[in-house]
């Protein structure tokens, strides 16, 4: 990109650009002052007329719009979307590369974890403090003798009880559980619960087909007798598992054991132009070399699944993912929301006008490579390559129910400057822009506002970050590893009544 450049058209069909740098009035025409990353019209756009960027509508214009008028939430408002749709229309060939290695831990079933963790699973709210105190007992000083182990880690929770025992709230919560159980950044498991919530320990034993042993232990509050004496059995049981968990070694593995969570968070108009799409290149190169990559946040792809149906392998999982659409329309509704009530106040600052114009950013993550199978939250993703599990927008509930999927690393943009992190699979932060960038560095990994100075491609920037999915899986940590991040980012999506 020409560093004199002042904005950035993204399509010849396209009516805005897009400010590189703040544009004063009279300068590229401007008619007012267009901050840095706000759109500009490029014609005139009547009142009702479509708002265009990406080659796709992003809004319409709630009055007329002139060229060099600011585009932005004062002039465009936003519809629901009515698209044609159509199914494995744009499916591009994947050519298959020989798959990269990384070191990681070969699990008896076969997956490939990228960290070692023991995890202290709360089945309730009630047990949330027993996980919570057990897990604190083993710091780094009483870890040391155990370096394969890279944590105790507590996932605790606001649910649990107070719930229907059938129904999508009831599953989820179950689902996510065993996933984090069964997930390959688990070496040990100990779940503990208080003995009379909703979410009964021994139910989920039995449903998932789980057997107790020295790496999967469990306890209920009111059996062991108390607070005191659960945290005491647990960390003896966990002092038990320690040997064993460390005992697991790094060994080299193909890049196609990956599963990365694809995520972003605290958005900006660069998400769409730098970051996401280098990520898109990553996933792309991972897909070809036989790993894959999961898109999540429904309403984030709002306005661009037919996007995605396109590159679906058949209609049956074009469709799939046209049912969750329909889902989360029905379910704002429901409650007096919009879909459009997604971009926040901070997306809105950095330039990003409906949830139209973050959701075609947004998607951007996932590359170009078709569509393999869609799923419902945080249940295990089975099929290989490009795929998509539904969930919010929030990035904590999102990002948990990747890794209940089975998501053994995440990489993470963000414009804003999101500080996040995940457990037990670490998370790489990619950041759109270099102010930003510059002024988190100690949160950012990557720097993919080095797309906009022209001083990198998204190719080379795709390029970084694939190598760092490799470093990271290996055991680099990320910076938001290195901070600690992670223990309190355990959210599952908590879905209907509470009673």
């Amino acid at each position: 990109m020409d560093k004199a450049v002042k904005t950035v058209r993204l399509s010849n069909s396209d009516n805005v650009v897009t400010a590189i740098s703040q544009i004063s009035q009279g300068d590229e025409g401007a008619l007012s002052l267009i901050p840095r990353g706000h759109k500009m019209a490029t014609s005139s756009i009547a009142m009702g007329q479509p708002i265009i960027k990406y080659a796709q509508v992003i809004g319409y214009a709630a009055r007329d719009i002139l060229p060099g008028d600011h585009v932005h939430t004062h002039n465009v408002t936003f519809r629901n979307v009515n698209a044609a749709y159509e199914f494995g229309t744009t499916l591009v060939t994947v050519t298959p590369q020989e798959p990269a290695v990384f070191q990681g831990y070969r699990r008896e079933n076969g997956k490939v974890g990228t960290r070692n963790y023991i995890a202290v699973l709360a089945s309730v709210n009630c047990s949330a403090t027993a996980a919570r105190m057990i897990a604190d007992y083993f710091t780094p000083e009483r870890l040391a003798d155990f370096p394969n182990v890279d944590g105790v880690a507590a996932f605790h929770h606001g649910t649990g009880c107070a719930m229907a025992t059938n129904g999508e709230g009831f599953e989820a919560l179950q689902r996510v559980m065993w996933g984090y159980a069964r997930n390959p950044n688990v070496g040990g498991v100990l779940m503990a619960g208080l003995g009379c919530e909703t979410n009964q320990i021994d139910w989920l034993v039995e449903a998932m087909g789980i057997k107790p042993g020295p790496l999967f232990q469990t306890m209920n509050i009111q059996d062991v007798g108390g607070l005191r004496k659960t945290v005491e059995l647990g960390i003896s049981k966990i002092e038990k598992m320690l040997p064993l968990v460390n005992a697991a070694q790094r060994e080299p593995c193909p890049a196609s054991e990956l599963m990365v969570a694809l995520q972003c968070g605290g958005s900006d108009a660069w998400s769409g132009i730098t970051a996401n799409p280098a990520l898109g290149y990553a996933i792309d190169k991972l897909v070809a070399m036989g790993g894959t990559g999961v898109l999540a946040e429904t309403p984030e792809i709002y306005g661009a699944e037919h996007l995605l149906t396109a590159r679906a392998i058949d209609k049956q999982v074009g469709e799939r993912l046209l049912g969750l659409i329909r889902w989360w329309e029905d379910y704002t509704d429901r409650n007096g929301g919009s879909m459009d009530n997604n971009p926040s106040p901070g997306n809105k600052k950095g330039g990003l006008t409906t949830i139209l114009e973050k959701s075609l950013g947004a998607a951007a993550k996932g590359g170009t490579t078709p569509l393999t199978g869609v799923f419902k939250y945080a249940e295990p993703v089975t099929a290989k390559g490009f795929t998509f599990m539904d969930s919010p927008g929030y990035d904590p509930a999102s990002v948990t129910g990747q890794i209940a999927s089975g998501c053994n690393i995440v990489v993470f943009t963000t414009g804003r400057g999101s500080a996040f992190g995940s457990k037990p699979s670490p998370s790489i932060k990619v950041a759109t822009n270099t102010t930003m960038y510059e002024r988190q560095t100690e949160d950012m990994d990557i720097n993919a506002g080095r797309i906009l100075t022209g001083d990198a491609s998204v190719a080379e920037l795709g390029e970084e970050i694939f190598q760092m999915i490799l470093d990271v899986a290996s055991g680099t940590p990320s910076k938001s590893e290195a901070q600690g991040l992670g223990d309190y980012e355990f959210v599952p999506w908590q879905i209907g009544a509470v009673m």
